[in-house]
């Protein structure tokens, strides 16, 4: 069984663009549905990356705490993975220390100490000013796709019902 950890820009993107809450609350219950399923989840810092502007997307994190996995034990021991990697790279010393300090370093982390897939909407940069999660994910070997690939592998269906 494959299991994902969300960046903070899927769900962004999900509710300001493709899947707003208003006319496709599908994919909103389809994340609930592969929570309990143990197969869908991000972590801590991403949730409070997403709680951080009050709007309609950080109430319903709000109410998923259960879908915002806090560090553990193994998490923290591939944090050093991660930051080793990152300052080994030839990263600009504001790039490394900006990924760092952000969700992105954790959620990586998370990723391999899990052995989790990552998705976001980031796509691999070479350059050098900034550290991108795919760049990461590729340089200790973790999976990474984009949710629509996800979604395609997960096969979900967001059907329209009968009318209200």
């Amino acid at each position: 069984m494959t299991t994902y950890l969300l960046d903070a820009n899927v769900f962004i993107q999900a509710k300001n663009l493709h899947y707003g809450f208003e006319f496709c609350p599908a994919f909103w219950d389809w994340l609930d549905r592969e929570t309990a399923a143990g197969r869908v989840f991000s972590i801590e810092r991403v949730g409070d990356e997403i709680q951080a502007i009050d709007d309609e997307l950080a109430e319903w994190a709000r109410q998923r705490p259960g879908l915002f996995l806090p560090p553990d034990t193994e998490m923290v021991s591939s944090l050093t993975v991660v930051s080793n990697w990152a300052y080994g790279q030839g990263y600009e010393p504001a790039g490394v220390a900006t990924f760092l300090q952000v969700a992105d370093y954790y959620l990586v982390a998370q990723a391999h100490a899990h052995d989790c897939v990552v998705v976001t909407h980031e796509v691999f940069s070479p350059s050098l000013k900034r550290i991108k999660i795919p760049n990461a994910c590729i340089g200790i070997g973790v999976k990474f796709v984009n949710p629509y690939e996800m979604l395609r592998t997960e096969r979900a269906q967001f059907v329209l019902g009968p009318s209200s």
